[in-house]
C-alpha cells in the first residue's frame, strides 16, 4: 500500500500549490510552536521550523509521507516573520521599501515508515518598489499583509509592490515546486 501523503499546513497558499502539481494529498495542522528567535542563520532556521512542523505530524501518522514548510524575510541579516499588528506591518514595508529583500523556504519531506528525511532551503531575491506611506497604509489597511511573512503577499495585491523577483516564484509563495517534487521523487512520489 502506498503511503499517503500529508501536507502539515493549512496555508490556502501551499494547498494550492501543491494541487497544482497533481499531488493527492491530505491536510493536517501540525500545532508547531515557531520560534523566530532561534539564533540561527536564515536558511538553518527556515530548514529547521520546517522540520518540527514535519516531525510534529510525523507523529501522529505511521505510513505517510509528511510535507512541511516554512517560509522566512530577510533584509539584511534581520529576520521578518508574520507581523503581530498593523502597525507592526507599517515598519516591516518601510523598512522593505525600496530594498531587495530574500525569501526563503525551508522544506522538510518525512517517511514515517523508513524514517527517510530530506531538509532544503530555497532562496529567491525580491526586489521591492519604493513605497509611500499612504501606499503603505493602504495596503496594510486591506489586511493582506498581517498573516504574511514580510508583510507581503506576492500573489495578491501585494504583487503591486514588487519591482521584479531573481528566483523561483512558487518559493515566495510558500512552496518551491521544481525542488519540491525532486525530492518527492527520492521517496517514490511521481509527479509527470
Amino acid at each position: 500500500m502506498n503511503p499517503k501523503i500529508i501536507l502539515a499546513s493549512t496555508s490556502p497558499r501551499r494547498k494550492e500549490l501543491l494541487q497544482k502539481i497533481g499531488v493527492k494529498f491530505k491536510i493536517k495542522d501540525s500545532d508547531y510552536e515557531e520560534n523566530m528567535k532561534e539564533n540561527l542563520p536564515p536558511h538553518a532556521l527556515a530548514k529547521k521550523l520546517s522540520r518540527g512542523k514535519a516531525e510534529a505530524v510525523a507523529k501522529r501518522h505511521k505510513n505517510a509521507i509528511i510535507i512541511a514548510a516554512d517560509t522566512i524575510v530577510v533584509l539584511d541579516q534581520e529576520v521578518m516573520g508574520k507581523p503581530h499588528s498593523p502597525k507592526e506591518a507599517k515598519a516591516m514595508l518601510k523598512k522593505l521599501s525600496g530594498k531587495t529583500n530574500l525569501v526563503i523556504t525551508g522544506f522538510t519531506v518525512i517517511n514515517t515508515k523508513t524514517n527517510k528525511i530530506i531538509s532544503k532551503s530555497i532562496e529567491t531575491k525580491v526586489h521591492m518598489k519604493k513605497l509611500n506611506p499612504k501606499i503603505i497604509n493602504a495596503y496594510v489597511k486591506s489586511k493582506e499583509p498581517l498573516d504574511k511573512a514580510g508583510a507581503y503577499a506576492i500573489q495578491g495585491l501585494g504583487s503591486i509592490l514588487i519591482d521584479k523577483i531573481e528566483g523561483d516564484y512558487s518559493n515566495i509563495v510558500g512552496l518551491p515546486l521544481a525542488p519540491l517534487v525532486v525530492a518527492l521523487k527520492k521517496f517514490g512520489v511521481k509527479v509527470l
